[in-house]
């Protein structure tokens, strides 16, 4: 059954910004039922003032926290309400679309459907692509997290060439060294995958150290996000045996989350 209903004379905007910072907020505190009882806030407020476009941002932000919580049920239910808003709003081409195709895509991911997680990247690609005003971050995660399906895919050659542009986007972001970072421990796991963990033990030792010196960037913030990549990071480090590694990055993230409580 469709949450959009009834017809506005005037929309009653939500602030989308002030959502997102205090979203962010949450996160910093590892707060994941403060999380979700914020969004749900503002998806009410946001269909109760007839605020499509508001309703859309919540909806793709729930995608995105529902993945992280592995609700499944609950992400695949906004990702359909997202789409949804997407055609009422006649935002098919647009990079708001792209956006929702590649929170859904990386939600199945996530989910293990990689056949489905395929096609919506696959659809998010020429959106980003052909705009002028796609963020080099937008392309990057598009390119980082399509790569990961083409893995789980065996499509080694096309992850390959999707992390090279994953990494040369990156490097034009502010604070770009942690999704670099990420990147080259998705690199590493490919390269296991494809080669195998003894012939490709050299490969992914230079990735490990790289991705380490990365993470180490002095002038990234040790703020909430950098801590969630030092926990999203560790269990490679743990996998490959750099145990101290894996340690030091689970530590630095649990000081972040207490400062922040």
């Amino acid at each position: 059954m469709s949450e959009i209903y009834g017809k506005y004379d005037r929309v009653r905007a939500i602030p989308q910004q002030r959502v997102i910072e205090k979203m962010d907020a949450y996160m910093d505190r590892r707060d994941y039922a403060g999380a979700e009882r914020h969004l749900l806030y503002w998806l009410e407020e946001a269909r109760m003032g007839g605020d499509l476009r508001g309703m859309l941002m919540v909806r793709n932000e729930l995608v995105g926290h529902y993945r992280k919580t592995e609700e499944w049920e609950k992400a695949m239910a906004s990702a359909d309400a997202a789409l949804e808003l997407l055609e009422r709003l006649d935002f098919d081409n647009t990079i708001s679309a792209g956006t929702t195709y590649v929170n859904i895509a990386t939600m199945l991911n996530a989910y293990g459907d990689n056949a489905r997680a395929i096609e919506y990247f696959e659809k998010a690609r020429p959106l980003y692509e052909q705009s002028a005003a796609t963020r080099p971050a937008l392309l990057g995660g598009l390119y980082n997290n399509m790569a990961l399906t083409c893995v789980s895919l065996k499509r080694f050659d096309e992850a390959d060439a999707l992390y090279d542009l994953a990494m040369d986007q990156m490097a034009k972001c502010q604070n770009g060294a942690l999704e670099q970072a990420v990147t080259c421990l998705n690199r590493a796991n490919l390269v296991e995958d494809r080669d195998g963990l003894e012939a490709g033990e050299h490969a992914i030792y230079e990735l490990l150290e790289q991705a380490s010196a990365l993470l180490r960037t002095p002038e990234l913030p040790r703020d909430g996000y950098y801590a969630y990549v030092c926990e999203k990071c560790a269990p490679t480090y743990d996998y490959y045996g750099w145990f101290a590694e894996a340690s030091a990055l689970n530590e630095e993230a649990e000081r972040i989350y207490a400062a922040g409580n």
